[in-house]
């Protein structure tokens, strides 16, 4: 298994990277739809929304480079547990996002709760990496 794993790890990390490069993307593609779930207490959700999408995409691109792959991991999970109020916001309040891109996005409660937890488990990935 442990040899699997560690096999595993360089592709992986090409994956994760790829899909924080990909979110990011998103976030300036549907700007609106993303400051929708931004907390009302946190201020300018739309500014918030591209400082978020340019540290995926920095951090992602980060994560490629074997130089860069500790400091950016430690990014990830920084970048992760600050977003993380707005998955608790959208778990809790039952935004509807509503977007020009993207159109309405009404996630069912086993997909606004399974975010949460699916925190940890991104975490989790990026920590993999942080001892390289």
């Amino acid at each position: 298994m442990a040899t699997t794993l560690a096999r595993l790890k360089h592709p992986l990390c090409y994956l994760m990277g790829s899909l924080y490069v990909v979110a990011g993307i998103a976030h300036f593609l549907a700007p609106n739809g993303f400051a929708q779930i931004v907390p009302p207490w946190l201020p300018n959700p739309l500014a918030l929304v591209y400082l978020s999408g340019i540290a995926e995409i920095v951090l992602g691109l980060g994560v490629l480079h074997p130089r860069t792959r500790k400091p950016a991991a430690w990014g990830l999970i920084a970048l992760l547990l600050a977003v993380f109020p707005a998955n608790i916001y959208m778990a809790t309040s039952g935004v509807v996002v509503q977007d020009a891109a993207t159109g309405t996005l009404d996630p069912s409660p086993l997909v606004r709760w399974g975010r949460l937890p699916l925190q940890a488990v991104l975490i989790a990935w990026a920590w993999w990496y942080t001892g390289e």
